[in-house]
């Protein structure tokens, strides 16, 4: 007999309704996300936005249980998951810098930013500061090729941003005058 994070879900409507075996009420809510889309594959994108959402950041279980209610190999759903850089695998701090090194950035000094960041932080990019405050991360291409370099800080684009700038900017994050 299958337990029931085993069982596929083959009548997705039953599935839905019976929700997860946590309890954890945030799964309902991607239940009725995939629901609403009749438990399509191609609801993948959709579906991990509001995963997201509901968690804050992408658990692997949170995958397999996308990956099984729509059908989809865990190593696609996943593939998705890491190839977008707005969806994290990891817990993200309180707040989040995203360096775009696509090849206008990355000419115009982005690499030198992201050093700068990294330096003042301590951590590398894909990392969260120790006490949860800042994360920083880096991007193919961010589409904001006209003002490169460009930082996104906390969903805001900053555009022609120096190292110091983007620096000043954690500064602020962190309460720190100097």
């Amino acid at each position: 007999m299958q337990s029931p994070t085993e069982t596929a879900p083959k009548a997705g409507k039953t599935q839905a309704a019976s929700g997860h075996p946590s309890g954890d009420k945030r799964f309902k809510v991607l239940d009725i996300t995939m629901k609403r889309s009749q438990f399509r594959q191609d609801a993948l994108i959709e579906v991990l936005h509001k995963a997201q959402e509901a968690f804050g950041y992408l658990e692997e279980d949170v995958l397999i249980y996308v990956a099984r209610k729509l059908q989809l190999p865990l190593s696609q759903v996943y593939g998705v998951a890491t190839f977008y850089h707005l969806f994290s695998l990891k817990p993200s701090g309180a707040h989040t810098c995203v360096v775009c090194l696509g090849t206008a950035c990355y000419v115009k000094g982005s690499g030198e930013v992201l050093a700068a960041l990294e330096e003042k932080t301590g951590i590398k990019s894909g990392e969260t500061t120790p006490d949860g405050q800042i994360s920083i991360v880096t991007a193919r291409c961010i589409g904001a090729c006209g003002i490169a370099p460009a930082v996104v800080f906390d969903g805001k684009v900053a555009g022609q941003q120096g190292p110091e700038a983007a620096v000043d900017r954690l500064k602020q994050w962190q309460g720190d005058p100097s």
